[in-house]
């Protein structure tokens, strides 16, 4: 590594405030690895961060959670990488001790702390990172190693839910999220449908996943959804919209004895008629971040050729003029669906 002392970052110093700054070099600690940033991904997360919508966040905050990175220097501890290896960073760090940790359930850990939400991301040249929060992705290309993190969490939804081969599957919201839950339930072999409202998001399902893609708010949506499942309704439901009308109304949406799994979420209150989530033994669960298995899954199915950047990527943009276009191209942009910063 030639010498370089300082890095430039960029900051969210305020809300609807970007601004790049010089700071030192990360010295990694004894368990850490010091990455060089290749890409990052840009999640809603970053959006409401922005805009001063993102719940127990605190100012200034350097943003970016959906990192790739390149291995520079290793700390004392660290003997099982090496510099030059590709990495994806897995951003939930977790405090291991506590009974989610001790359970196997690190992705929520009472204690967790979220590289780029609690503690500064991947906006920036170098970041250090605990080395146990690192996947070797050598053999996936760095856009979509930079996104295997939103997959990941698509992918803990899919483990949450209990997808088997042949399964009915409803997919509601064609965000990252849903796209990636879809992708990987059939990669999975379930028989997936998707629903969502904007018609320029069904036809990227339809063009870039060859999935069948259905309007929830169309009148004839429970036909047509019966239509695509032999004229049963799906056994399991993935809701990925976060919009609470949505969401309430997904009990509706599953057969007698199904499932529902909720990755989105909303601040407010789920509402539902009793007697229809009673009568259909109804199973509802949430889904929350995502484990190191979920990461090595996508890894491998990236690998294979079965997830891909252009599964979600929409747009790209240059990290030295991030600041001066992140207000209107993307906040602000409705033709966006996932967008990738290149470094």
């Amino acid at each position: 590594m030639k010498n370089i002392n300082t890095m430039k970052i960029l900051l969210c110093e305020e809300p609807t405030k970007l601004v790049y700054q010089q700071r030192a070099l990360p010295i990694p600690k004894a368990d850490e690895v010091l990455i060089k940033v290749l890409n990052v991904g840009i999640c809603g997360t970053d959006i409401h961060a922005w805009a001063g919508q993102q719940p127990f966040f605190s100012y200034p905050r350097v943003l970016g959670h959906e990192i790739c990175g390149e291995i520079i220097e290793l700390g004392d501890n660290v003997h099982n990488m090496h510099a030059g290896q590709r990495v994806a960073v897995i951003p939930y760090v977790a405090c291991h001790h506590c009974n989610s940790c001790l359970s196997g359930k690190t992705n929520c850990c009472e204690n967790i702390s979220v590289i780029g939400v609690h503690q500064d991301g991947g906006f920036s040249e170098y970041l250090s990172v605990p080395a146990s929060n690192l996947l070797l992705v050598d053999d996936v290309e760095p856009v979509s190693a930079a996104l295997i993190e939103p997959f990941a969490i698509s992918a803990h939804a899919v483990r949450r839910a209990d997808i088997h081969s042949g399964e009915h599957v409803l997919v509601v919201g064609a965000g990252p999220i849903g796209l990636g839950v879809a992708a990987i339930a059939q990669a999975d072999g379930a028989h997936v449908v998707m629903a969502d409202t904007s018609m320029q998001r069904r036809n990227h399902v339809e063009n870039l996943l060859d999935i069948r893609a259905l309007d929830p708010s169309d009148t004839e949506f429970e036909s047509q959804l019966r239509q695509q499942f032999s004229g049963m309704l799906p056994l399991k439901v993935i809701d990925a919209t976060g919009n609470q009308r949505a969401m309430n109304n997904t009990v509706n949406f599953i057969r007698h004895g199904g499932s529902i799994v909720f990755v989105g979420l909303f601040k407010g209150d789920l509402s539902f008629p009793d007697p229809d989530f009673h009568k259909k033994e109804t199973t509802m669960m949430g889904s929350r971040n995502a484990t190191f298995e979920d990461f090595a899954k996508v890894g491998k199915l990236m690998a294979a050729g079965k997830l891909s950047a252009d599964m979600i990527l929409t747009h790209s943009f240059e990290f030295n003029t991030l600041a001066d276009v992140y207000e209107q191209q993307v906040v602000k942009n409705k033709d966006l669906i996932k967008g990738v910063i290149r470094f």
